[in-house]
């Protein structure tokens, strides 16, 4: 019967369940209740459209286009085949997808009537091998458009019996290892269900899912940013209203799943009630996206949520009682310490001395030949004998050694002249903030610049792992601007900028290292340089330039960007780790914006990165300053020519790896394997492109049986990416070790390539 509400639906279909099929539902509903309760407290924020007429639902997910943000199912609560039909038809003069379960590989015996909607295909771990290869190939030859891998087991369905009739099939757990093995086996789009916290969502992508469905509401924005915008997030589970859904999508998701509904209007009206179910709920998305001023899917903003509400964390029943002493759960503790960014170097240090003999080309650290230990009293001594001739007492030299001093640091003032000297950045003292490494760099800036959950930090992808450990840390969602195979692109740029905008987030800074980054080893030319400056300029965000290579390079580098910058649009780290010693860890950050208050005070953004070091390491060490400082006034500030020697060596170590790799592996060979490398002209990093998956299991057999380590690409790229790629490093190794790591690599990738 047309005219039925939701609420009827659900009434209604509540007297046609049997007490089986009723406890089988429940049992799946209590892990929607957290989301349940959340949509309750949650309400949207009314604004008025700028566009005339009905608001448009169509949105487009792996490049499909669906009539709304919904899809149907998955249809484990369906009886097959007598049912399903109904619901399949009505999902496609809907326009929707429909998600359709597999349990057992049989299952797929009993051909889906095709449709015009998409049909994607729910599977589980597979017990006997080539199970999984079986069923992709039938679900090819089906006509599915994807595979959705759920993480777990399959639970309570309905047999194929007929309504009421409750299966427990025998399937075992999927796992990660599922995924890999799925993603190797088809070409069809993946995405992984069970995805619960950032950390699982960054495994699915590296495991080569392309999108992730959760249950999880309140996990919503963190997936999301691991997601970035080319990799769906759905939500399943909870969704009883259309506002249910926007309120989803302003949360992060991309889409929605939606099986009780679906289920509800089947066991009431048939297909009918099917139809009539996803009709009221579109027509509700529709209300609410009108009430919201939302004019389209792809305007869906963070800021229709009425409040900032997040739902409150999970009781466990199992939480450590009250009193309990010694044992944390790790779910207590900040989600960031799960996240694989933060196990990255810990893994790459434990293969490194699990096999000694092995060739690392993984470390990115300077050649210690040109260390000489009694040159840390010389440098010691000459600033020592500065700050006498300055006219400092013996006390005022005793106090600058041994005493904490200033928090933004006690040679800001050296600094600056080097800038000057070396890069042509002239910039005051005053603008100049002396740091523990670039990392605390990097730490101070992003928390400054970040003010509340929509801001967004940009970076130039692949990128250095350090940037993104540090949004972890504070919560500060990382999109990526991925750089194309000619570099960089202010094009790609401005796309992120305006996308983040129209989703409710503030973009507010770019990360990019300009010169010979790290890990691609890329070099931004002159023009890209002058058209970012521009292009920050014009969209009002900052540019976080770091720039560690640039003095450890042969040959005249191109401008700094900050030396180009004339709007103070530039935030312009450094660190002498490379060029002076990295055992000082000393940094800076110059900073020199204008920050105003709102009784119309100014100061230098460097004073507010000063305040936030004050509590996190109250100063840099004196000692460690000392010694950088003394290095820079024997160079008399110009650290290309103190470095000119080791920037020789490491332009030779970079050329010897490449001549040697082409040696080993001539341009016929590569192309017939599908390998190629890219030729930084300095810097300490190359990346090689390889036509198998590049992960740690390749790694572990990479160090095991041919005595040869690298980094796998993929920990660099925020938002997933890089799987057929590694990272070579070419700083550390002498001229013999390049020889003979190059050509173990060499038989590596033959190996590999040949398995793969």
């Amino acid at each position: 019967m047309a005219g039925r509400s939701l609420d009827d639906y659900a009434r209604l279909a509540r007297k046609e369940f049997d007490h089986l099929l009723a406890e089988s539902l429940e049992a799946v509903e209590r892990a929607s209740e957290a989301n349940r309760a959340a949509f309750d407290l949650t309400g949207l924020r009314p604004a008025r459209s700028t566009r005339p007429g009905p608001p448009d639902t169509t949105t487009k997910i792996l490049d499909r286009p669906w009539a709304a943000p919904i899809a149907v199912g998955p249809l484990a609560g369906l009886a097959r085949p007598a049912d399903e039909p109904a619901v399949l038809r009505a999902a496609d003069a809907a326009g929707l997808p429909v998600v359709v379960d597999m349990v057992t590989p049989d299952d797929l015996a009993h051909p889906v009537p095709a449709g015009d909607g998409p049909r994607w295909l729910r599977t589980y771990g597979q017990r006997e091998p080539g199970d999984i290869e079986r069923s992709v190939a039938d679900a090819e030859r089906a006509g599915f458009a994807a595979l959705l891998l759920s993480l777990g087991s399959p639970g309570l369905s309905l047999g194929s019996q007929g309504r009421g009739r409750i299966a427990r099939p025998d399937a075992p757990h999927a796992d990660w290892s599922d995924v890999e093995r799925l993603r190797a086996t088809s070409t069809l789009p993946l995405l992984v269900a069970g995805v619960r916290t950032a950390a699982d969502a960054s495994r699915a992508f590296d495991a080569g899912a392309d999108g992730i469905v959760t249950d999880a509401l309140d996990a919503l924005p963190d997936l999301a940013a691991v997601a970035g915008t080319h990799r769906p997030v759905l939500l399943g589970g909870g969704i009883r209203r259309g506002a249910d859904i926007l309120l989803s999508l302003a949360a992060g998701a991309d889409a929605v799943l939606v099986g009780r509904l679906v289920l509800e209007g089947l066991i009431v009206d048939g297909e009918a009630g099917v139809t009539e179910v996803l009709g009221a709920l579109v027509r509700e998305l529709e209300e609410a996206m009108t009430f919201t001023g939302t004019a389209s899917i792809a305007e869906t903003r963070a800021d229709s949520l009425r409040t900032g509400h997040r739902p409150p964390p999970r009781v466990h029943p199992t939480d450590t009682p009250v009193g309990a002493v010694g044992t944390l759960r790790k779910d207590d503790l900040h989600p960031s310490l799960s996240d694989p960014v933060l196990d990255t170097m810990t893994f790459l240090n434990e293969v490194t001395h699990r096999y000694p003999d092995a060739v690392s080309f993984a470390p990115g650290r300077p050649y210690d030949g040109f260390f000489d230990t009694e040159q840390i009293f010389t440098y010691l001594r000459r600033y020592l004998d500065h700050l006498a001739a300055q006219g400092h007492t013996e006390q005022d030299i005793r106090t600058a050694m041994y005493q904490y001093g200033p928090t933004a640091g006690q040679i800001r003032g050296i600094v600056a002249d080097s800038l000057r000297a070396d890069e042509g950045i002239d910039v005051p003292a005053e603008s100049i903030v002396i740091t523990v490494g670039a990392q605390e760099a990097m730490l101070l800036v992003v928390r400054a610049l970040t003010a509340g959950p929509d801001d967004v930090l940009l970076a130039a992808s692949p990128c250095y792992v350090g940037i993104t450990g540090v949004a972890r840390l504070l919560g500060v969602p990382v999109t990526a601007v991925e750089e194309r195979e000619d570099g960089f692109s202010c094009a790609d740029l401005e796309a992120a900028i305006v996308r983040e905008r129209a989703r409710g987030r503030r973009p507010r800074a770019l990360y990019v290292i300009p010169d010979h980054s790290n890990p691609s080893g890329t070099t931004m030319d002159a023009p890209t340089r002058a058209a970012l400056l521009e292009t920050a300029e014009r969209h009002g965000i900052l540019l976080i330039e770091d720039s560690p290579y640039r003095r450890v390079s042969p040959g005249t580098p191109l401008p700094t960007l900050k030396s180009m910058d004339r709007s103070r649009s530039v935030v312009h780290l450094g660190s002498f780790a490379k060029t002076v010693f990295p055992g000082a860890r000393v940094g800076f950050a110059v900073a020199d914006q204008q920050v105003v208050d709102a009784s119309g005070r100014t100061g230098l953004l460097a004073d507010e990165l000063a305040k936030i070091k004050s509590m996190v390491t109250v100063n840099t060490s004196s000692l460690s300053q000392a010694a950088v400082a003394g290095a820079l006034l024997a160079g008399e500030g110009r650290i290309s020519e103190m470095n000119a020697e080791p920037a020789a060596y490491y332009g030779n170590a970079m050329r010897t790896t490449l001549r040697n790799l082409d040696a080993r592996l001539p341009a016929a060979r590569r192309a017939a394997l599908g390998v190629r490398w890219n030729e930084p002209t300095g810097g300490f990093f190359l990346t090689v492109q390889v036509p198998f998956r590049a992960d740690n299991a390749a790694l572990t057999r990479s160090a095991q049986e041919f005595g040869v380590i690298w980094t796998p690409m993929n920990y660099f790229y925020p938002q997933g990416g890089g799987h057929q790629a590694l990272r070579l490093s070419t700083s550390y190794l002498t001229t013999a070790d390049i020889e003979e790591g190059t050509a173990r690599l060499a038989r590596f990738i033959e190996a590999q390539s040949s398995a793969s």
